[in-house]
């Protein structure tokens, strides 16, 4: 039997011993230079998962007070009146309800006018809808890339690069909001549930065709 000393101490080893504890320290080795990454414990994923709902909260929160519902939930007549009605929660302008063309307006401070279900609005700018904003792939803005949402809320301009996006939805606003603001949005419109609804396309007057002009 073959006897070595760490320190002060002296260890007594046998060859199988001493096998045992070089594989052990060729296996740890290996692991710490590119070996297998660790599986991600249960702990860690359910950290995640709560910090992924703490961001969609967050998103919760801010449309809620930036009142995107007053315009991309269709309002319906309720006990208090006009509101919106949550079973269609940001699905836009319903797609069965036809507009037809808006009156002229007459001489005088009134410029614009919107629907009853205030989804649909006409003035200077031409008219404009309320698009769906739920995860719908089809009809809403399921395919779009968080960083295509966040660029379209950037510039003001549909899908980040298209037509200028009209009144009265306040872009402007939206733009000067944070990444982690802009992308909390993103992850809760991504977490409602998908409602198929295609919005009818904006009708951009004159002038907006010419500012949507590369």
């Amino acid at each position: 039997m073959r006897r070595f000393k760490t320190g002060t101490r002296s260890l007594a080893a046998s060859p199988a011993a001493l096998f045992g504890t070089l594989f052990v320290a060729v296996l740890a080795a290996a692991c710490g230079a590119g070996g297998p990454a660790p599986v991600a414990s249960g702990e860690s994923v359910a950290l995640a998962a709560a910090d992924h709902a703490e961001v969609v909260a967050r998103g919760e929160y801010l449309v809620t007070i930036a009142g995107c519902n007053d315009c991309h939930t269709p309002f319906a007549m309720g006990p208090n009146g006009p509101a919106p009605d949550m079973t269609r929660r940001l699905s836009g302008h319903p797609q069965d309800l036809v507009m037809p063309p808006p009156p002229p307006l007459a001489a005088g401070p009134w410029g614009w006018m919107g629907a009853m279900t205030n989804t649909a609005f006409a003035g200077p700018w031409g008219v404009s809808y309320a698009i769906n904003l739920t995860p719908d792939e089809n009809t809403g803005i399921g395919i779009w890339s968080e960083e295509i949402f966040v660029k379209t809320l950037r510039s003001g301009r549909h899908w980040g690069t298209s037509r200028p996006i009209l009144p009265p939805m306040p872009w402007e606003n939206f733009a000067r909001l944070t990444d982690e603001d802009l992308s909390a949005i993103y992850a809760y419109l991504r977490s409602i549930p998908p409602i198929a609804n295609r919005v009818p396309e904006a009708e951009p007057a004159d002038e907006m065709l010419i500012a949507a002009a590369p």
